[in-house]
């Protein structure tokens, strides 16, 4: 990246380079200083004067520059609102979201720059390097890693900008240097000790999430087929309200006793099973939400719950909606979009919205990654149908916040999280199976009525 953005400098003249990392001092670790840094890369140029480093910026005698960027904060990104990005580079863009790439992306054009013939068409451009992890990884893997075999260049639609693009995996095969540079770079590799950190790290494996702060979940044994849930047992609903940001509807039944699906999991009693989902984001933008009003909210979800042969017992809401400044509340508005024709609402109180333990009490994420890892025999305690895609898709991937790592990451996806945290608060109880009634007797009471000949004879 830095070699390729030098040598594009000293071809292009006044050519913008743009380089971005999210936390500065990374920035300036990683591509300023050190045997490979801009400063020693640029060293001669510099002492000739061809060059002049001022700052977080590289000027050329050609007229081009190098911008060293970071965006720590989604905030930070309204500071190259006017830039005229002719490349970017995105170091690590597994650590931006993807409304900071988005945002960047849109930046980057070519004005008034006359390109040497050799560099015809491949300018403007953006280049970005990535590792498996972090908050990034969902939209990453879905836009580069899964969108077309690998090596292909494709072109994205009109409304991603019509841009070729094109993913390339990076092994350490890959890079034939790093064994002259760095001889025992793959056996600190092999030695991170974590096993999803080395297929992440060692050979690009991105179906794997190091960090992930559910390192329990295992989607096979978590997601399971789809079954006619038993009208007797308990079902209940929670919710996560989001506008701008996504929001998340669940709907759960409580097993009443061990039972065998016909796929062939076998689910304990007590086990929580989410059989339904309501996820608010936008098509193929992650953590984008609808923003729909709390009244349309409501008439979606009496729609849902109407075509439910038996409905929820309770439901729990994200408390944040019950808040009210000046009119009615989110809570309320969504309440009153659920009325039917019969004027029957659906009713929601205020979830328990405990996220850590405190003294005396489990947290929520801790009840959470209990039920996940199930009781005595191993059986989880919470389960989700496949079709509830996207619990399936988030929750692998949530990270541990870096400042409080007993919690979630909240820059993470977490909403589909945060509903099952609810839902898991909520205390379900197992709804017991009503007692069969003693088989009838049809002599019984002819026996009782002193006719003896009568019970003998009918």
């Amino acid at each position: 990246m830095r070699i390729a953005a030098i040598l594009w400098c000293a071809a292009i003249p006044g050519l913008q380079v743009y380089l971005f990392r999210r936390i500065r001092d990374d920035l300036i670790k990683n591509h300023m200083e050190g045997p490979k840094g801009f400063r020693s890369l640029l060293a001669g140029w510099e002492n000739a004067g061809f060059v002049k480093i001022v700052d977080d910026e590289i000027r050329f005698w050609t007229g081009a520059k190098i911008y060293l960027c970071h965006c720590k904060d989604e905030k930070d990104i309204y500071k190259y609102q006017g830039a005229e990005i002719h490349v970017l580079l995105i170091d690590e863009l597994t650590h931006f979201t993807e409304s900071m790439y988005r945002f960047l992306r849109n930046r980057v054009r070519m004005v008034g720059i006359v390109l040497p013939a050799e560099f015809a068409g491949f300018f403007p451009r953006i280049l970005c390097g990535a590792n498996p992890g972090n908050i990034g990884h969902l939209w990453v893997r879905r836009t580069f890693v899964d969108a077309a075999a690998a090596m292909e260049r494709w072109r994205t639609e009109a409304s991603e900008g019509g841009m070729l693009r094109q993913y390339i995996p990076a092994r350490l095969e890959d890079n034939p240097s790093m064994a002259v540079d760095d001889p025992g770079y793959e056996q600190r590799l092999e030695g991170l000790g974590s096993k999803a950190l080395v297929q992440a790290m060692r050979w690009g494996d991105w179906n794997v999430v190091d960090g992930a702060f559910f390192d329990n979940w295992d989607i096979g044994r978590h997601v399971i087929k789809p079954f006619e849930v038993p009208d007797q047992w308990l079902r209940f609903a929670s919710g996560d309200w989001g506008s701008a940001k996504p929001f998340s509807f669940g709907w759960w039944a409580v097993v009443s006793d061990a039972y065998k699906t016909p796929s062939g999991a076998w689910l304990p009693r007590g086990c929580l099973v989410r059989f339904r989902e309501w996820y608010g984001c936008k098509p193929g933008q992650e953590n984008v939400g609808l923003k729909m009003n709390a009244e349309d909210v409501g008439k979606g979800l009496r729609d849902i719950e109407g075509a439910m042969r038996a409905k929820p017992s309770y439901r729990v809401l994200d408390p944040a909606a019950f808040a009210e400044n000046g009119g009615p509340s989110i809570a309320e508005k969504m309440m009153q979009g659920s009325e039917d024709a019969e004027r029957r609402r659906i009713i929601w109180r205020p979830a328990d919205n405990t996220r850590v333990a405190k003294v005396g009490a489990m947290g929520g994420w801790d009840t959470v990654r209990a039920r996940l890892d199930g009781d005595e025999e191993g059986r989880p305690m919470a389960v989700c149908f496949d079709t509830c895609r996207d619990s399936v898709r988030t929750i692998p991937a949530a990270q541990h916040d870096k400042n409080k790592p007993e919690d979630l990451d909240t820059d993470c996806e977490d909403h589909a999280l945060d509903d099952w945290r609810y839902g898991c608060n909520s205390r379900p109880y197992v709804r017991q199976t009503p007692a069969a009634p003693p088989a009838r007797d049809r002599w019984a009471r002819l026996r009782t009525s002193g006719d003896e000949d009568s019970w003998r004879t009918v």
